[in-house]
């Protein structure tokens, strides 16, 4: 990826903070694997997690399984609000990982989570253009741009919901043409050509690689998003759904969300 300004620096200091943040939660790298103590772990878990957590949960899931033999973790990656509102209906799942506090509440309000939610991990976001940014693209204002075919996040999931506080808190109105349910669709829009411009998680940014270049704005700490994780009270294998949502927030999580650019909650 081509990240222009302070990329580098703010990847860097997302994963040192990370990483730093979570040696206040947890201990040694074990520590977090030890969710149901007294009870067994294994059998099969489905995990509905944020489509901006595709990357690090299956780099997660089969190294919670190697550390717990006769485990199987299956993920439904989607944007929040379509995973809410699946939960919500009745869809069975072990654990759901929300990519905003927002839409974690309603499932809570729902009676579908099974204890607290624990916040593990934040994102901010970032616009990403084609390769070399041949539209010159420097701030959030120059999204205002009418000439610009920008894409963004409906306002019902997390990401829009960031793009939405960030119009407001700027003063900048966006003629998005068009809004997507998840941010890898946003992302999706700009590496196809489809579209000059999308705001996306600085996570799914640096996932992009060359594909995208990357263009920070200092704007975009006023709508920081914090990703919940909790299990659900449907859960017909507790003990190892409680096992992974602590395995995500323990060290080994934390490691690998950090090297992905998300910072601490």
């Amino acid at each position: 990826m081509s990240v222009q300004k302070l990329g580098p620096v703010l990847a860097a200091l997302g994963a040192v903070t990370l990483v730093l943040a979570g040696c206040d939660r947890a201990s040694e790298s074990g520590a977090s694997d030890t969710a149901a103590t007294g009870a067994a772990i294994g059998g099969d878990i489905t995990v509905f997690a944020a489509a901006s957590l595709r990357a690090t949960f299956t780099e997660l899931g089969p190294r919670f399984e190697a550390e717990h033999p006769g485990t199987s973790v299956e993920f439904s990656f989607a944007g929040s609000s379509d995973l809410v509102t699946q939960l919500i209906a009745g869809a069975p799942a072990d654990v759901f990982a929300s990519a905003d506090t927002k839409n974690m509440t309603k499932t809570v309000d729902a009676g579908v989570v099974a204890g607290d939610p624990v916040d593990f991990a934040s994102n901010t976001l970032t616009i990403v253009t084609a390769p070399g940014n041949p539209d010159r693209i420097t701030s959030f204002a120059d999204l205002a741009n009418t000439d610009l075919l920008t894409v963004i996040c409906a306002p019902q999931v997390p990401c829009g919901a960031a793009t939405a506080a960030l119009e407001t808190a700027t003063g900048t109105d966006i003629p998005a043409v068009s809004e997507e349910s998840s941010v890898t669709d946003v992302l999706g829009k700009v590496t196809s050509g489809q579209a000059d411009a999308g705001l996306v998680y600085v996570t799914d940014a640096a996932g992009a690689g060359d594909a995208v270049t990357a263009v920070p704005f200092a704007e975009s700490s006023e709508a920081v998003n914090t990703y919940p994780i909790a299990t659900l009270s449907g859960s017909e294998n507790e003990a190892t759904a409680r096992a992974f949502a602590e395995f995500v927030s323990g060290s080994v999580g934390r490691d690998v969300l950090a090297r992905a650019g998300f910072a601490a909650p």
